[in-house]
């Protein structure tokens, strides 16, 4: 019987190991959730904004700090499960997702001057919804789904009044984060 649990121990343990090797699975829940709660309020940020410049400052540095909730949880989980955010899987996902964001940011350095920025939320859910399903392909199942929702949002910002940007900001940044992020602390711890 000892030799029965031993083995079972070890093939639970061989099993785990091959999945984070083929998975990035340090992608912070609490982390997301936290971006969610950043996203809400630079939504009500933003909605108070006298002009379109501030709006987009104001939105600029909630993706910033959003950024670094996230840059930083991965990072503490990344370390809580011995799991490295510099190669293999990790590497794959910020592949994944690093050039579609930095489609964003061009887009959004080129629409600002232009005063398109009733083109930016829809544009900017709809290339992070791209961004996660991309990364989301080397990581934990629920992302790719995350991101298709991300792009529905984006789709629909873009066949609404213009007014509507901030709603749509708030129900994808805030409210999908919040949603997907408490979807992943549940099933992959944290």
């Amino acid at each position: 019987m000892q030799l029965h649990a031993h083995a079972m121990d070890n093939l639970r343990f061989i099993r785990e190991t091959m999945e984070r090797s083929t998975s990035f699975t340090a992608f912070p829940g609490w982390g997301t959730v936290a971006m969610g709660a950043v996203a809400f309020a630079g939504a009500g940020t933003s909605a108070v904004m006298g002009t379109p410049g501030h709006w987009l400052v104001a939105w600029l540095s909630t993706a910033l700090i959003a950024a670094g909730i996230g840059v930083v949880t991965m990072i503490l989980k990344a370390r809580r499960i011995d799991e490295s955010i510099f190669a293999g899987p990790a590497r794959r996902f910020a592949l994944g997702m690093v050039p579609t964001l930095t489609c964003g940011l061009a887009l959004t350095v080129v629409f600002a001057p232009l005063n398109l920025h009733t083109l930016m939320p829809p544009m900017w859910l709809l290339l992070y919804g791209a961004a996660v399903m991309a990364g989301g392909a080397f990581s934990v199942r629920i992302l790719p789904v995350m991101g298709a929702c991300f792009m529905v949002l984006g789709i629909a910002a873009f066949a609404t009044p213009a007014p509507w940007g901030n709603a749509w900001m708030a129900a994808g940044f805030g409210g999908l984060n919040v949603l997907f992020g408490l979807i992943i602390a549940r099933k992959h711890g944290g």
